[in-house]
């Protein structure tokens, strides 16, 4: 298995987490805030602890709500403040995806945004995934200038995507960067990378950490009906990012 000049990317949600990432050898880390939404936009105030106790690159999520990705012009509006401030704080790279309501790329507001961006490195997140036509969608991210996408192949998850996936990189791979990502595991990469040769993964490394709390009243919720355990936290494991990285090596 030929893993030469792979960077593994981990998605991540706090300033913990990006530190065990760095120490288990990832490459570049996407950070985002609600990963339980999928990923929006985290605070600045934790980007700033985070590159204050870490130097590892940070592609910052620029979304400002879960849900679907045809935004209103007020959401647009704190899309483009959100890119000014990341890249002028020092993010790596930025992540944003804007779907017109039929299920095509906005061009229009992705070219705004890229030129926010002003020359910073821009993916096209998994908004990618919910496009019509996969094949217009690339070309048409290819033709504003984005560096990379994120993709599971318009399915749920990598390894149900793995024929669309394979084409795209087959068919565009020397004109941007086809990142995989979505249910991509220890116990699966091995498997998915030998299909696809992929330069790049993304990748959800997490083990459950109990809270610290001690006192827990367990009939208030600070969520709604569907939500995650009060007291159960969710952060990236350095064990499994190690292993990762090392299994790439063998």
């Amino acid at each position: 298995m030929n893993t030469e000049g792979i960077t593994i990317e981990i998605c991540l949600d706090s300033v913990e987490s990006i530190i065990n990432a760095e120490k288990g050898g990832a490459g570049r880390v996407e950070f985002c805030s609600d990963l339980f939404e999928g990923g929006l936009t985290p605070t600045l105030g934790t980007f700033q602890v985070a590159k204050a106790h870490a130097s590892i690159p940070m592609n910052v999520m620029i979304r400002p709500r879960g849900g679907d990705f045809s935004y209103s012009d007020l959401e647009f509006e704190t899309m483009l403040h959100d890119a000014k401030i990341f890249r002028e704080a020092g993010a790596n790279a930025l992540v944003f995806g804007m779907l017109t309501p039929e299920g095509k790329i906005d061009k229009v507001r992705s070219a705004r945004f890229i030129e926010v961006a002003a020359g910073l490195p821009v993916t096209f997140h998994r908004a990618f995934d919910m496009t019509r036509d996969p094949y217009e969608a690339i070309e048409d991210l290819i033709s504003l200038g984005v560096d990379r996408v994120l993709t599971s192949g318009q399915e749920a998850t990598v390894p149900e995507g793995l024929d669309l996936l394979s084409e795209l990189i087959e068919r565009y791979g020397d004109k941007i960067v086809i990142m995989p990502g979505a249910g991509i595991t220890e116990r699966n990469f091995k498997k998915i990378h030998q299909q696809l040769q992929a330069k790049e993964y993304h990748m959800y490394l997490h083990s459950p950490v109990a809270s610290a709390m001690q006192y827990r009243p367990d009939h208030i919720y600070m969520g709604g009906l569907l939500r995650q355990e009060e007291f159960l936290l969710q952060h990236t494991d350095q064990a499994r990012v190690s292993s990762m990285v090392g299994s790439m090596k063998s």
